[in-house]
């Protein structure tokens, strides 16, 4: 829990501040080598910069050795889809990618360039981040419109040889799939069995039940604006087809009705008490609006006591968050040169934290956060941001993975 909770007036004169003073902005560029003497800076640039320039141009697999390459990724939007603000335009994403930028330094040590790319149409984009791929080790897209960002990040797969992930997608899915393993463990369900109701259909619950189609899930209700997606629902995109099944349910309060999950990627109090109601024993419900969940956490735990309760939020138990993810799967992925984040590299990354939670807890996350104790439960059933054991546990199951599926360089 926070000490002290702002107003909205006061988040945003703090957060303006925070963002102004002392200088513009939250990144800048820090020098690895000493450049104090006339002989450092020849070696720095003229004439002997040359020497690894004519060692690249021999061999490409040079750069990884000679420059920054392999520990930098491009965080890069074209501002469609940022946070909850909808389609603010490229420049005005640049705050949320210098913040990425931050994440990625703090928690896994790696670079970032964030680009911000004024782009009108799929091609465009993809062919201005293929143009410049060559500088990064990766590319994290982010804040990207659904269903755009499915076919750039298709595209962009195909034709880089570095790892492309779309953090919307699935580092909000892996996040969601650690955190409902554990759910339906200690709720003694299985995943296999389990009727899930997504209520959103774009990029972040599209990939989420992507992934926990991959775990096992065979019972998923897939809700948009119009209802549940079933078969020979009209106007139905080819990504939301995915998930259509035969179901007389229409309705979200339908697909509700003894539903054993609820995973909320929507907007705010879509899910009324009454639905709650309808759930099945011990209901498991995301609701990871943010800021505003799909209910509110103090009135779902007052209609249903017996409720597995996770949020966006950082001021309740059991916060999806994707810090949890993104750095770490790019550090396993970069420490063996990964040509990409495939599938089996992603579900390494669900059973590393699914299975961290279920470790004691050192009692320096403890203090961090405030509380008694973190114990396997109802209300710890994803692992903190700043819990240190993150840095050994996922990159090495990422990388180990990344080894195993033939996709890693270095081993």
């Amino acid at each position: 829990m926070t000490d002290k909770k702002l107003s909205a007036d006061e988040l945003k004169k703090a957060a303006l501040n925070y963002h102004a003073h002392p200088v513009a902005g939250k990144t800048a560029t820090a020098l690895t080598k000493p450049c104090d003497t006339q002989e450092e800076l020849s070696l720095a640039y003229t004439p002997g910069v040359a020497a690894p320039v004519r060692a690249i141009a021999d061999d490409p697999e040079a750069a990884y050795q000679y420059t920054n390459k392999g520990n930098l990724v491009a965080v890069i939007t074209d501002g469609s889809a940022v946070l909850g603000l909808g389609n603010v335009g490229a420049l005005a994403g640049k705050p949320v990618m210098e913040g990425k930028a931050v994440l990625f330094k703090k928690f896994a040590n790696i670079d970032v360039m964030d680009i911000e790319v004024d782009a009108d149409s799929v091609e465009d984009f993809v062919k201005t981040v293929k143009n410049i791929s060559p500088t990064f080790g990766g590319i994290n897209l982010e804040d990207i419109a659904a269903p755009r960002c499915f076919e750039i990040e298709k595209a962009l797969i195909e034709e880089l040889n570095i790892p492309v992930f779309h953090d919307d997608q699935h580092g909000t899915a892996i996040i969601i799939a650690a955190g409902l393993l554990n759910a339906l463990e200690i709720s003694g369900r299985e995943i296999e069995k389990a009727h899930i109701v997504c209520l959103g259909a774009g990029a972040a619950g599209i990939a989420a039940m992507r992934m926990l189609k991959s775990l096992g899930a065979r019972k998923i209700y897939l809700v948009d604006r119009k209802g549940v997606v079933y078969n020979g629902r009209e106007e139905v995109n080819k990504y939301k087809h995915e998930f259509s099944r035969e179901s007389s349910r229409r309705t979200l309060a339908d697909a509700m009705n003894g539903a054993d999950v609820f995973i909320g990627v929507s907007g705010p109090n879509l899910l009324k008490p009454e639905m709650l109601k309808t759930m099945a024993a011990n209901p498991i419900v995301f609701a990871l609006s943010n800021p505003d969940p799909e209910i509110n956490p103090e009135l779902a735990i007052k209609t249903r006591d017996d409720i597995i309760l996770a949020t966006g939020r950082s001021d309740y138990p059991n916060q999806v968050n994707n810090v949890l993810g993104f750095p770490f799967i790019f550090r396993g992925a970069l420490n063996v040169r990964a040509t990409c984040i495939n599938t089996e590299m992603q579900i390494a990354a669900v059973k590393a934290l699914a299975a961290l939670t279920k470790e004691p807890a050192p009692q320096s996350v403890v203090d961090a956060y405030g509380v008694d104790k973190l114990e396997f439960g109802k209300d710890y059933i994803i692992p903190k941001p700043f819990d240190p054991r993150l840095q050994d546990f996922v990159p090495k199951a990422v990388a180990e993975a990344a080894v195993d599926t033939g996709v890693a360089k270095d081993r």
